[in-house]
């Protein structure tokens, strides 16, 4: 049997999940472009396909907090290229980016200096500078070659959703804008004392 280390399940998870995020990307670009087109059963198939899509890549965020319950997370930068068994794990290193658990307290002290509620436009113009020495070169990378979003306003967003369902930010905010539940605004509290 070959030692699988928790640090590749960890980084085939981050790959499979920043893949995942190209192709909503992509479909995004589409339904768009189906939209502007006045191609509106071109549109409303495009979306049902990107909500199924972002169904299976929340599914997929919950398989790997689970890996992460049953596996402590090894918090090094050591998990580029080696050698398992027959696996050439040399591509890993390219697909690591910041996790979607590092944006919780940034997200969380950006929305406490604007009363707890604020445009999401807004909050993630404030993330680079809150996250500077956090973010790394990968991070600041678009998700895809056509594409002009950096792979962390993508991440941010979906540290927003990983929020709400852990009920620190409000799931019933009008659309647009991230707000802070009482638990949100006692997490703050605890890592600001």
């Amino acid at each position: 049997m070959v030692d699988n280390g928790p640090t590749t399940v960890q980084a085939g998870f981050e790959i499979l999940l920043e893949e995942m995020e190209t192709e909503i990307e992509f479909i995004n670009q589409s339904g768009a472009k189906a939209f502007a087109a006045r191609n509106y059963d071109a549109a409303r198939a495009v979306l049902e396909r990107a909500d199924q899509v972002t169904a299976l890549r929340e599914r997929l965020a919950a398989l790997r907090t689970e890996w992460e319950k049953l596996v402590p997370v090894i918090t090094s930068n050591s998990t580029g290229a080696k050698k398992n068994g027959n696996h050439d794990l040399s591509r890993l290193q390219r697909g690591i980016r910041t996790r979607e658990a590092a944006y919780f307290k940034p997200i969380l002290q950006i929305l406490s200096q604007m009363g707890g509620t604020g445009d999401m436009s807004e909050i993630l113009e404030r993330i680079p500078k809150v996250m500077k020495g956090t973010l790394s070169d990968i991070d600041f990378e678009p998700l895809s070659g056509d594409s002009e979003v950096p792979r962390w306003w993508n991440t941010a967003q979906w540290a927003q959703s990983a929020m709400v369902q852990a009920g620190l930010l409000k799931a019933d905010s009008p659309r647009g804008v991230w707000e802070m539940t009482e638990a949100g605004h006692k997490l703050i509290a605890e890592f600001n004392t």
